[in-house]
């Protein structure tokens, strides 16, 4: 069992850490701290194998807590600001996470803490809740239901994400989106769409229905649309 803290000051980071610890076996979170001051209290009593720590905090600095540990656990940075990647390093932190990450980074750091090239595939849970990602749009983390996706479209530096009810612009590559769904569940058709199997009304020539709504099928995908309908 991996005992583990969260320590930050916002807290839709500990709800977003949370979650992703949830989805792992054996992680226990032991607390949610708000400030390194909180957190060195519950140390002084307690034992702690992994912790996540903000960088920018009230009170005590992230990296300023971690100097005042003889023997600190390890530690995986999460905050928004890059610049302070050289110094986390030289105070021998796992990994240093910039604010929003996936839950693929978020594996790779976990990986990293655990030394175990395994982890990734023997520690997530095969239940519900990998039916839920966090997405970064309009300043804000939404949960949003894997299964609620019908289709998504690359836009420049942009990718939106479609449900029935809402359309998502957050800025990233289709690419890192696709790694983080399943195969299973979607579908690249073309270079600049990904369609929910599921959601698939009709296929009609070169383009897909789903809804109201008409995705084109690239040429370098069609055999994938073929396999698909056999």
């Amino acid at each position: 069992m991996t005992k583990y803290l969260i320590i930050d000051d916002e807290p839709i980071a500990h709800e977003i850490i949370r979650s992703y610890c949830d989805k792992m076996n054996n992680m226990k979170l032991m607390k949610s701290c708000y400030d390194a001051i909180e957190a060195l209290d519950y140390m002084r009593e307690n034992e702690i194998d992994l912790i996540f720590l903000d960088i920018n905090m009230p009170k005590l600095k992230g990296f300023e807590f971690l100097r005042t540990l003889s023997r600190p656990p390890k530690v995986i940075v999460t905050t928004a600001y890059q610049e302070y990647a050289l110094e986390g390093y030289t105070l021998d932190v796992v990994d240093y996470l910039l604010k929003p990450f996936s839950f693929e980074r978020f594996l790779k750091a976990f990986n990293k803490a655990t030394k175990s090239n395994s982890m990734i595939t023997n520690n997530i849970k095969s239940d519900k809740q990998s039916d839920f990602m966090f997405i970064y749009a309009n300043k804000t983390h939404t949960q949003i239901n894997v299964n609620d996706i019908s289709h998504i479209e690359a836009a420049g530096n942009y990718v939106k994400i479609y449900t029935a009810s809402e359309t998502f612009t957050i800025r990233d590559k289709i690419s890192t989106i696709i790694q983080r769904l399943s195969k299973n569940k979607f579908i690249q058709v073309h270079k600049s769409f990904v369609v929910s199997i599921q959601h698939i009304s009709s296929i009609e020539g070169n383009r897909i229905k789903i809804s109201d709504y008409f995705v084109p099928i690239g040429k370098s995908y069609k055999n994938e649309i073929n396999n698909l309908v056999k």
